[in-house]
């Protein structure tokens, strides 16, 4: 086991209600689930998106916490949180880094693997 380390997981679902492919405007919900697999406390701080549409349009967003919160998980504990993202695209993708510290001051990055933002039954 690493001594500073949190796994992501991520589900995630086109939100036909609320997208309009007319005016390219398509909207995804994401869950995402981080889970302390360290050996010690660590609070999540901030977050780093790099969303990238079929176009190969790039927008990053960072900021603090998640969805108001900033999370200080103990080994084997979970955080899961739902949040969303607009493409002028019906495809792209999410990925980005999440700026944790450690009970014990040390600082590290909590990888968010790339995961694909899609309609559903259009990839192949």
């Amino acid at each position: 086991m690493t001594k500073y380390e949190f796994k992501v997981s991520v589900v995630t679902q086109y939100l036909e209600e609320q997208s309009n492919p007319d005016k390219a405007h398509f909207v995804f919900a994401y869950t995402i689930t981080i889970k302390n697999t360290g050996d010690i406390p660590a609070q999540l701080i901030s977050r780093h998106w790099i969303i990238t549409d079929a176009n190969n349009k790039v927008h990053e967003v960072q900021g603090l916490g998640v969805v108001g919160h900033q999370p200080l998980l103990k080994p084997g504990e979970a955080f899961e949180y739902t949040s969303g993202s607009s493409l002028e695209t019906p495809h792209g993708t999410m990925q980005g880094t999440y700026f944790c510290v450690a009970e014990d001051g040390h600082k590290f990055d909590a990888l968010i693997p790339e995961f694909v933002l899609s309609l559903p039954r259009t990839l192949h």
